[in-house]
């Protein structure tokens, strides 16, 4: 499966520790990465820059739905369930 261009649930919703170019502190959950354009593409997209996390996301018909709004909620409840 492709990512569904414009969706960036997995930009947007995930929580990244690791630094992020503009974003040295990484990025808290439910917070737009710096590194997303205005047509929610990834700027770091096939660079080095791009963090490991976000490599290891592949998409999925699990993770992705049919639905912006599905990715949105599926990648909600793992970032939820990560919670001490």
């Amino acid at each position: 499966m492709k990512c569904r261009m414009g969706c960036a649930a997995c930009c947007i919703v995930v929580s990244i520790s690791s630094p992020i170019p503009g974003m040295p502190e990484g990025k808290p959950a439910g917070v737009r990465c710096i590194q997303l354009t205005e047509d929610n593409l990834c700027m770091l997209f096939g660079k080095p820059e791009r963090p490991k996390v976000c490599l290891s996301l592949n998409p999925s018909e699990e993770m992705c739905g049919k639905t912006n709004e599905h990715a949105f909620e599926y990648l909600g409840s793992l970032e939820d369930a990560t919670k001490p």
